[in-house]
């Protein structure tokens, strides 16, 4: 499976309004992108769990491709009171097809636990250089996750694999759910290709790497997605 994220949590370069979020994602997908995390933002352009907001970039993105399964973030950064985040899953209005949750910030239990409870999949954020991996292969609900999401911190093209091999280790098997392996930056390229020897799920997007495996800027996140595909096929 292959994953665009279009946005994140970047400043400039990259779709932010419902408008440009759908115009990124009908064109990632035409050129084989099958599912989205993107991050909502407010008015002001900061990521957001803001219902009204989330509705919104769902429900434009949707009109422009229907049928593709659409998630958002719920990372600390949006709300630091993972009260607060809870409380703001439960009144989303419309509901994405699922949302991250990163396992080291406090209260991702209980956080994925809300999403869970409203029928919500759950990306399980487990990030290198954490506790991450064991403190969610100790959550009782670890198995009725959507999918694991790898994320490899290390920027380095030297040892992002290496970091990405770790994470793999450390996750193990035992969780029975399937894995989305992906870097950043400096070794987004590097953990891609990792991913697709080991037939892992994988994503790319302007929120991961601004440029091409050759170092030259990224047009777009068509380009990226388009990029990767080749590399998946090959």
């Amino acid at each position: 499976m292959l994953q665009v994220c279009p946005n994140g949590s970047r400043a400039q370069g990259v779709p932010v309004t419902p408008d440009e979020l759908a115009a990124a994602v009908r064109a990632a997908v035409d050129v084989g992108a099958q599912d989205v995390h993107l991050h909502p933002r407010d008015a002001a352009g900061a990521d957001t769990m803001d219902p009204g907001h989330v509705a919104a970039a769902l429900e434009a993105v949707r009109e422009a491709a229907p049928g593709v399964p659409v998630g958002v973030t719920t990372g600390a950064w949006t709300a630091p009171d993972p009260a607060e985040r809870a409380a703001l899953i439960r009144s989303w209005t419309v509901l994405p097809d699922h949302a991250s949750v990163n396992f080291h910030e406090d209260g991702a239990e209980d956080v994925a636990a809300t999403l869970l409870d409203r029928g919500v999949g759950v990306e399980a954020g487990i990030f290198s250089g954490t506790e991450a991996a064991a403190r969610f292969l100790r959550w009782p609900r670890a198995r009725e996750v959507l999918r694991v999401l790898a994320e490899v911190t290390d920027t380095d093209p030297e040892t992002s694999t290496g970091t990405a091999k770790d994470l793999l280790h450390a996750l193990g098997t035992g969780h029975g759910r399937p894995v989305l392996l992906h870097g950043e930056d400096g070794g987004a390229w590097p953990v891609l290709r990792l991913a697709v020897r080991f037939n892992l799920d994988v994503r790319v997007g302007l929120e991961d790497v601004l440029t091409l495996p050759d170092g030259t800027a990224a047009a777009d996140n068509t380009a990226l997605v388009q990029t990767a595909g080749m590399l998946l096929q090959a």
